[in-house]
């Protein structure tokens, strides 16, 4: 077995695409998401069948919940690991980059920008407080999503488009999601007051917001989604990335990921 830890931003995905070009049929991500993604776009962007394996050592470790070694310690999640089958994961695409569990505009992104900023905070802190503290000088933009059959313009406080069930650590913006079933499900939020904000919350923690007059869901293959008052602004798996245009398509590609899932 090969060690190699990463140095900077991107250092993951370079050294997934270097053990795959040198024979690894296994390669295991040892961090949060953020380690997630970057192993995995050097897994997909070198097109490689390799079986991607998490050790979840992050804050959220929204991905590592798909998978079955969410809430173990690195010593157990590697022992599930050597008995884990392989199953193949869909993939999303968005501005030449893949994403495996979610991307969002509006407040998402907004609120990874506040939390960069609060470094102390640890654990589910870390995703509550920057929640609150981004409502408050947060306006919700002008959105024009459109997918097939589908077609909305209006104020949003966020639109989520999610592979798996999570994000942001503990809320379950797409309850019923499968990584596995060709499709996703994108979660749009209107524009919503104060009250209907704070009462959201735990809601969107317990998966039940989907009943709230303001969201809707919509599984999907293709969206886009077009913002014409400022450039978008968006999270892929957690990161930011401000790309400079008014607008972007996400698509999901079927069965892309070799994944490695604990039994």
């Amino acid at each position: 077995m090969d060690v190699a830890r990463t140095e900077r931003p991107g250092h993951g995905q370079a050294l997934a695409a270097e053990a795959v070009s040198q024979g690894a049929r296994h390669v295991v991500a040892v961090g949060g998401d953020g380690t997630v993604h970057e192993v995995a776009n050097g897994l997909l962007t070198a097109g490689a069948d390799a079986a991607l394996g998490v050790v979840p050592i992050g804050s959220g470790n929204d991905f590592a919940k798909l998978i079955g070694v969410y809430g173990h310690d690195p010593a157990r999640a590697v022992a599930r690991l050597v008995t884990a089958r392989s199953q193949r994961f869909d993939a999303g695409r968005i501005l030449d980059e893949w994403f495996v569990n979610s991307v969002g505009f509006g407040f998402g992104p907004a609120v990874v920008q506040t939390r960069n900023r609060m470094q102390h905070l640890k654990g589910f802190l870390s995703y509550l407080v920057p929640i609150v503290k981004t409502f408050f000088t947060f306006e919700p933009p002008v959105f024009d999503v459109a997918a097939p059959g589908f077609r909305e313009r209006g104020y949003m406080m966020m639109v989520e488009v999610c592979n798996g069930t999570t994000a942001g650590g503990s809320y379950r913006f797409a309850p019923d999601a499968d990584p596995a079933d060709g499709m996703m499900d994108v979660c749009l939020i209107r524009r919503v007051s104060l009250p209907r904000f704070v009462l959201a919350i735990p809601r969107v923690i317990r998966g039940t917001h989907v009943k709230m007059r303001e969201v809707s869901i919509i599984k999907t293959a293709k969206v886009t989604l077009r913002s014409p008052e400022q450039p978008i602004v968006v999270h892929v798996d957690g990161e930011l990335r401000e790309p400079g245009v008014n607008e972007c398509t996400v698509e999901l590609q079927r069965g892309r990921l070799n994944v490695l899932v604990a039994r």
